[in-house]
């Protein structure tokens, strides 16, 4: 069977995530069939007893606004009282200890007070404060309650438990690609990076991190650090000693990765720390770990080179919460980009001293993470800046769901269903998933070489790399399947390749795509034995 003849050339330049659109396109352009969609990487699963802990703490926190104007008509509120609250609030809950959610709610409190060492009034007062949304965010890089909580949560998720909690400072924001926008414009406006310099970026990854970069007004030159199939998708110490080259401002990386989906080992992660120490103490590190809650025994590089280290982090896959926009910015307060700023040269400083001269008298105090937060607002409105407190509420229940979760029997589950997926895609092409240690299994790679060897044999495997294009067999696979599958090489993979998400379809959508697969791969056989040549008798 010949390959579609149509000329993608016009798409060869578009980000795997606009190239999805055209795939859909065409996928949905044939009646009476289905399309699947494998290339988002949005979750179709979701956490629900936070989500009910947080509507039913709104019933609790519009009780508490009525309150404070009981002598107004119904309709009106102010805002709550502190005093007494938690007196209140136990009332609540044992009026309604049979709804799920307000039971949460009361062995929450329990926790923060007992566990985390906070202010059981404190904390709740921030809670039904928040939830009403009737202030500003104060302060706003994070309310001081909330910092408490996911800072705490981060360390044991994160960072192992390796790092006291108090030295680190956290920037709620709006989900992980403000914290790409927001870091790569304050790292610029602070002239941590010019246009020019060297920034080493760990591939594959997440496509943003490679057209970011090269936008006009950052102008970066990107050093690629390539991960190795064939060494379970780590990158070799060849590959990482790259950082030790000083021209190399900072270092991005997405970790577990995407789409390999595969967590740094120990190996890495104790050479990347030893490179900072013993030649690059003013290497900055970007590490975007939303992938981190679904790998066992997870490490970020903020564990073991925290003073170098930026920390993203968003709850939106593990929570299922993409729409809630919620993520966090990471840093030490012992850091990199603090020195480095100090060491800028006395013009740079009158020019950022100008900049951020509105909001502290001394500015050459003014931590990096504090600039992130007024760049967010470009500086004139800092003091509208931060995350809405309604979302902080929702981060804070999805943090204390977790830390709470003694078992981890939510993570546990998760980990079951991706895998299961994973499982009947594989079954169904007729392969066994290679699935390592380090594998997290959130993505997919399908690296079309590989599989086509593993199927057929390496002539077969040699025979299909050199006649199909990955970005012409996409289309080929959406327009006779139905499945919208995204460019490998769009997140910098070497060789041709799809990444199919295993978080958005259920299970039986899964086996659908791989029998689908399967019989492209068989028609491509076919198709090569045709052309060879016949054997002698």
């Amino acid at each position: 069977m010949e390959p579609r003849k149509d000329d993608y050339a016009q798409y060869a330049k578009l980000s795997p995530f606009e190239l999805k659109d055209e795939l859909i396109k065409l996928a949905s352009s044939k009646a009476n069939r289905l399309m699947l969609n494998a290339g988002r990487g949005n979750p179709n699963f979701m956490a629900t007893l936070p989500r009910r802990a947080f509507l039913r703490l709104g019933l609790f926190a519009v009780a508490e606004s009525e309150l404070s104007y009981s002598y107004m008509p119904n309709g009106v509120g102010g805002l709550p009282r502190i005093e007494g609250i938690e007196g209140r609030f136990e009332r609540f809950v044992a009026d309604h200890r049979d709804q799920e959610g307000v039971a949460f709610l009361g062995r929450a409190l329990s926790y923060v007070r007992d566990q985390l060492g906070l202010s059981a009034s404190a904390f709740l007062h921030e809670m039904v404060e928040g939830i009403l949304g009737g202030t500003y965010p104060e302060p706003p890089r994070m309310l001081r309650m909330s910092e408490e909580v996911v800072r705490q949560y981060l360390v044991k998720e994160m960072v192992g438990g390796h790092l006291p909690g108090e030295a680190i400072d956290l920037f709620a924001l709006e989900g992980g690609t403000a914290a790409m926008t927001y870091i790569f414009d304050s790292m610029q406006k602070n002239h941590l990076i010019a246009k020019g310099d060297k920034v080493a970026i760990g591939l594959p990854v997440f496509t943003p991190y490679i057209e970011i970069p090269q936008l006009e007004n950052y102008a970066l030159e990107e050093v690629p650090l390539h991960a190795n199939p064939a060494q379970g998708w780590q990158y070799p110490d060849a590959e990482l000693d790259k950082l030790k080259d000083p021209a190399v401002k900072v270092f991005f990386c997405v970790n577990p990765s995407n789409p390999p989906s595969v967590k740094m080992d120990d190996r890495s992660l104790e050479r990347i720390a030893a490179i900072v120490k013993e030649s690059r103490p003013d290497l900055i590190i970007l590490t975007d770990d939303v992938y981190g809650t679904f790998a066992d025994d997870f490490r970020s590089l903020f564990a073991v080179c925290p003073q170098n280290t930026v920390l993203v982090y968003s709850f939106s896959k593990y929570f299922g919460a993409t729409g809630w926009r919620l993520g966090v910015v990471a840093t030490h307060r012992d850091n990199a980009m603090d020195r480095a700023l100090a060491a800028l040269p006395e013009p740079v400083k009158a020019t950022l001293d100008r900049r951020y001269g509105s909001l502290v008298p001394d500015v050459r105090a003014l931590r990096f993470i504090d600039r992130l937060v007024a760049d967010s607002r470009t500086v004139a409105l800092n003091h509208t800046a931060g995350l809405s407190t309604p979302q902080q509420v929702q981060m804070v229940m999805f943090a204390l769901f977790a830390m709470m979760d003694e078992n981890d029997a939510y993570k546990a589950e998760l980990k079951k269903l991706v895998r299961r997926r994973e499982a009947a895609l594989y079954r169904e092409l007729g392969l066994a998933p290679e699935s390592g240690p380090n594998a997290v299994d959130y993505y997919t790679l399908l690296d079309l070489e590989r599989i086509a060897e593993r199927l057929h044999g390496r002539e077969f495997a040699t025979w299909i790399t050199e006649r199909s294009s990955s970005g012409d067999l996409l289309f080929r696979i959406a327009d006779e399947t139905g499945i919208v599958l995204l460019p490998g090489r769009g997140f910098g993979t070497q060789r041709p390749a799809a990444r199919a998400s295993l978080a958005n379809l259920n299970e039986y959508e899964y086996a659908r795509i791989g029998r689908a697969l399967k019989g492209m791969a068989e028609e491509f056989h076919a198709e090569f034995r045709k052309q060879q040549p016949a054997t002698k008798a």
